[in-house]
C-alpha cells in the first residue's frame, strides 16, 4: 500500500454543495484517503462574474494535471447562453462512460423494490446533450441528435466489460430504434455486433418507453443497462428515486485519461444552508472515486461505515421513517455518525470488499471501414408563410430550368407535397426534398445543389438549412418518409 497522496481536484460547488463537500472530505480525511485536494471554483458565481462556461481557464489546467475530479452540484443560470458546465466537463475530458450504480437498502429505507441492484451505464458525449440547437423560422427551433459509430462502440463494450469486471450476468440496451431508426438504430446494432465477443454473458434490448415501464416496475430484472445520453439521465434518476432515494446516489463519469464524481442529484438551493442535506449523494460518489485510484482499502471502509450509520437508523430527513429510524439528523450529526463507525462491518447489509479490485477496463474501437458516399439529392429547408403545402408544392414544380426536381415536402417530418391532406396542421418550416432528373437514386453534381440554391434565392426563398442526401455503399443515409 503506497503511502503517496493522489492529487485530485475539488469543487465545492452551490446549494447545498459546499455542506455536502464538507461532510464528505472530513470522512475521507479519517478514513485515511491518500489524497492531496486542489480546490477550484466553479458555478454560479463564477457564471454571473461574466464568464459563461462556468470555470475559470486556469483552472481547466488542474484537471488536465491531476485527471481526478471531485465535483459538488452547481447551479447553472438559466438563460443568456449559459452552457452546462457539466456537460461541458464530461465532453472536453473525453468522459464517455457515466456509471450510476442503484441499490436499494431496505427495510432501513424506504422502497416497494427491495431487491432492487443495477447500474446504469450511459453514453455521455453525444445525442441532444451536444447542445446544437437553432432558431430556424418565428415558429421552430431544432435541436440536433449526433450519434457516432465510434461512441457507440466505446460506451456499449465499456457496459460488457464493466459487467464482466463485477459479475454481472445480463446487459440491456435501451433505445428507440423503433422510431429514430439511424441514430438509435446504430446504438442498436452496435449492441448486437459487440454482445457476440461475450458470449458468458446474457444480453437484451428493450425499446425505452417499455423498458422504463419495466425498470419502474421489476428492476430486479436489470442488471447492468446501456442506452443513450438523454435516456440514461431520465431513467438513472427513476432508478434512484424507486430505490429509495435520489440524494443517495454517486455517479462516476469515466474517460481514457481523466474521471470525474459526483452527486446525481442538483444543488437544491431551496434547503442551502440548513444543515439538512444528506451528504450520501457526493460520499458515494466519493468511494467510486477511491476505487478509481486504487484506493479500494479506504473505500471499503467508509463504504462499510456508511452502511453501518444506515443500517443503524441514524438518518436525514429526507429518509427518515417513523418506525424504522432510529434518529432524525441533520448533515453534521449524520457526517459524525459515519465517522463513529469507522472500522465496522454492517450486520444487516453484507459487508464491502474492494480487496480485489477487477481488471482495468481497457476499451478500444475496431478500425473503421470507408465506405463509398454518393450524392444522390438535397433537402433544403425553407421559412415560408406565402400559402399552403400544394401551393408551394406546385410553385417549386413550376421553376423553369431548374438543375433538380422536387421530390417531395415535409413539415415537422410529415409528407405534405404531393398527396398530402388538409387536415394535416403545417408550421413555417418546410423540407423541400430535391433528387435528380435522371431518378431518386441517380448521381447528382454537388454543383447542382449549389445552382438549386441559387435558384431558390433568385426566386425570393427563405433557404434556412441543407442537408446533402447521400447513399453508403447504395444505401441510403438519410431518413424516408411515407410513401417514398
Amino acid at each position: 500500500m503506497s503511502s503517496t497522496k493522489t492529487p485530485i481536484t475539488v469543487a465545492y460547488g452551490d446549494g447545498i454543495g459546499p455542506e455536502i463537500m464538507d461532510a464528505t472530505l472530513r470522512i475521507l480525511t479519517a478514513a485515511g484517503a491518500r489524497i492531496e485536494p486542489e480546490i477550484i471554483e466553479i458555478g454560479e458565481k463564477v457564471y454571473k462574474s461574466g464568464n459563461t462556461a462556468g470555470i475559470q481557464p486556469s483552472d481547466w489546467e488542474s484537471l488536465r494535471r491531476t485527471k481526478v475530479f471531485l465535483k459538488s452540484p452547481i447551479t447553472t443560470p438559466q438563460g443568456g447562453g449559459y452552457k452546462s458546465l457539466n456537460v461541458a466537463a464530461r465532453t472536453s475530458l473525453g468522459l464517455f462512460a457515466n456509471v450510476r450504480p442503484c441499490q436499494a437498502y431496505s427495510p432501513y429505507v424506504e422502497t416497494k423494490h427491495p431487491l432492487l441492484d443495477l447500474v446504469i451505464i450511459r453514453e455521455n458525449e453525444e445525442d441532444l446533450y451536444t447542445g446544437i440547437e437553432h432558431r430556424q423560422t418565428n415558429q421552430v427551433y431544432q435541436c440536433l441528435k449526433l450519434i457516432s459509430r465510434p461512441g457507440c462502440e466505446k460506451i456499449i463494450r465499456y457496459a460488457f466489460e464493466y459487467a464482466r469486471a463485477y459479475n454481472r450476468r445480463k446487459v440491456t440496451c435501451l433505445s428507440k430504434d423503433n422510431i429514430m431508426k439511424m441514430t438509435d438504430g446504430l446504438f442498436h446494432k452496435v449492441f448486437d455486433e459487440i454482445a457476440l465477443e461475450y458470449p458468458d454473458i446474457e444480453k437484451e434490448h428493450w425499446i425505452i418507453d417499455i423498458g422504463s415501464a419495466l425498470l419502474a416496475d421489476t428492476p430486479e430484472r436489470f442488471g447492468v443497462i446501456v442506452t443513450l445520453n438523454l435516456y440514461g439521465d431520465i431513467i438513472s434518476d427513476i432508478a434512484a428515486q424507486i430505490a429509495g432515494s435520489v440524494g443517495m446516489g454517486g455517479s462516476a463519469n469515466v474517460g481514457e485519461q481523466c474521471a470525474m464524481f459526483e452527486a446525481i442529484h442538483g444543488s437544491a438551493p431551496d434547503i442551502a444552508g440548513r444543515g439538512i442535506a444528506n451528504p450520501s449523494g457526493l460520499l458515494n460518489g466519493a468511494i467510486m472515486m477511491l476505487v478509481h485510484i486504487g484506493q479500494g482499502d479506504v473505500a471499503a471502509k467508509v463504504h462499510n461505515a456508511w452502511l453501518k450509520t444506515i443500517e443503524d437508523g441514524i438518518h436525514t430527513g429526507d429518509i427518515y421513517q417513523e418506525g424504522i429510524s432510529a434518529k432524525r439528523v441533520g448533515t453534521a450529526e449524520f457526517t459524525e455518525a459515519v465517522l463513529e463507525r469507522l472500522g465496522q462491518l454492517p450486520e444487516h447489509f453484507k459487508p464491502i470488499s474492494y480487496a480485489a479490485a477487477p481488471r482495468p477496463i481497457q476499451i478500444s474501437t475496431g478500425s473503421e471501414t470507408r465506405q463509398q458516399k454518393t450524392l444522390v439529392g438535397i433537402d433544403i429547408f425553407l421559412d415560408w408563410t406565402q400559402g399552403t403545402s400544394q401551393q408551394l408544392g406546385e410553385t417549386l414544380t413550376a421553376l423553369e430550368n431548374a438543375p433538380l426536381q422536387l421530390k417531395m415536402i415535409t413539415n415537422r417530418g410529415v409528407r405534405v407535397f404531393p398527396d398530402g391532406i388538409p387536415e394535416t396542421f403545417c408550421t413555417d418550416h418546410w423540407r423541400c426534398r430535391f433528387v435528380s432528373k435522371n431518378g431518386p437514386d441517380a448521381p447528382v453534381d454537388r454543383a447542382a445543389t449549389l445552382a438549386m440554391l441559387a435558384m431558390l434565392h433568385e426566386q425570393g426563398f427563405d433557404t434556412i438549412k441543407t442537408e446533402n442526401l447521400y447513399l453508403f455503399d447504395g444505401q441510403p443515409g438519410f431518413s424516408l418518409v411515407q410513401g417514398e
